[in-house]
């Protein structure tokens, strides 16, 4: 098309007016910087994101079913076989959660205790490679069960591997209320402690037997519910549904994202008000193209009536100086993108912003870098690109022939 060939030339060709050059490489730069800084805010932002999903999935199961009236499941076996006859999970298996008091000699501090089966937790949750101290064993015995603590739980109860410490059920404080009896209690001795990345886990929970919940808590062969995980965490959503489907009233399947939905959901807000915001940058570019465009339609004012004069349509007119606002998007955007993907790959590779590991949980600002910024940032773009033509486009198209021609 001869209207890309002159937009083309227009934009790469000497000027006799070089303010006009020096405006359009302005609009290009300043383009390039709005996108390098989308890209780079986003990638940044997806870091954080992956960080936090990695964390969390990494204590908590993909899929969670329990009871939808909150009650606890009896014939769990029968529901594990359900599950897995419906999603083929990678491990599936029950758990019971509770509050309880665990006390030492010096601190009494309210946790949730959770009880788990020590032989499959490593295929729910990494919870056991995340032992520092000890290990994520319980060796229980008829006096004795074993009990794993998180780092900050355990600094709070200043209790330390081998310690012996008292965790009272809630079961037992309400039958004391109501009846003069000893609430239940049962001693453990503390096998490990773990070091989860997350304030909350490390703070508020502790890991002990199936069995040993189910036996201070009341809880019969009843459990609260099943966990599993499955091959992709991506699949998490449609495996919900396909459960929830199947398994029908009684049950309420949850994922991952809803068992932190708030936290995802304040994520995804600062993620999108950031991007808008430094949209802002593009936007302010754009004022620059609207210049240049509109100095290239007075100093190409013969030659749009030249062309005119020979048959060019209004429509051909507005075409050549909307593809010229479209290439300095283009080249802005290619710039940009560059730049952009090169400052991630520094800061992956060689850290140039790092974080202070006593106070982080990381020990540089994390990347990840995904294509469809990319396409997403390079359409905004470019569509910022083309609304700043626009005026230029139709200043031009609206000029008579004969008046252009006369006055040049």
């Amino acid at each position: 098309m001869f209207e890309r060939f002159i937009a083309r030339r227009y934009l790469l060709s000497k000027r006799k007016v070089q303010f006009i050059t020096v405006i359009t490489l302005i609009s290009v730069i300043g383009l390039s910087v709005g996108v390098t800084a989308l890209i780079v805010m986003l990638s940044v932002f997806n870091g954080f994101n992956k960080f936090q999903v990695d964390t969390l999935t990494g204590f908590d199961p993909h899929i969670r079913v329990e009871a939808d009236t909150g009650s606890t499941v009896t014939d769990y076996a029968s529901l594990m076989g359900r599950i897995s006859a419906e999603t083929k999970p990678t491990e599936i298996a029950p758990y019971t959660i509770n509050k309880g008091v665990i006390s030492t000699k010096k601190n009494n501090i309210v946790a949730f205790v959770k009880g788990v089966d020590e032989k499959k937790i490593s295929g729910l949750s990494d919870v056991k490679e995340k032992v520092t101290l000890g290990n994520f064993e319980f060796r229980d015995n008829d006096e004795f069960g074993g009990i794993v603590l998180g780092n900050s739980l355990a600094a709070k109860l200043e209790a330390r591997v081998l310690d012996t410490i008292t965790v009272m059920s809630p079961v037992g404080m309400e039958k004391a209320l109501t009846q003069i009896v000893t609430p239940k209690t049962q001693k453990f001795i503390v096998r490990g402690i773990f070091d989860a990345n997350n304030r909350d886990y490390d703070k508020l929970y502790s890991f002990i037997s199936l069995p040993k919940s189910q036996s201070l808590y009341d809880l019969g062969n009843s459990v609260n519910g099943v966990e599993l995980r499955i091959g992709d965490i991506d699949d998490s959503e449609d495996e919900k549904e396909k459960l929830t489907a199947a398994l029908g009233k009684g049950y309420r399947v949850n994922t991952w994202y809803d068992m932190h939905e708030d936290l995802y959901s304040v994520m995804q807000v600062e993620r999108w008000t950031a991007f808008i915001v430094l949209s802002l940058i593009i936007a302010v570019a754009s004022f620059s193209i609207v210049g240049s465009l509109t100095m290239t339609v007075i100093e190409k004012k013969r030659d749009i009536g030249i062309l005119k004069a020979m048959g060019t349509k209004n429509s051909g007119i507005l075409k050549i100086f909307m593809f010229e606002g479209i290439l300095i998007g283009v080249y802005g955007t290619i710039l940009g993108s560059v730049l952009g993907l090169a400052i991630c790959l520094g800061q992956i590779y060689f850290k140039f912003y790092p974080l202070d590991g006593m106070v982080y949980s990381i020990d540089a600002l994390p990347v990840d870098i995904r294509y469809t910024d990319f396409i997403y940032v390079g359409l905004c773009a470019l569509l910022i690109s083309l609304l700043a033509s626009l005026y230029p486009a139709f200043k031009a198209a609206r000029q008579e022939p004969i008046k252009a021609i006369r006055w040049e």
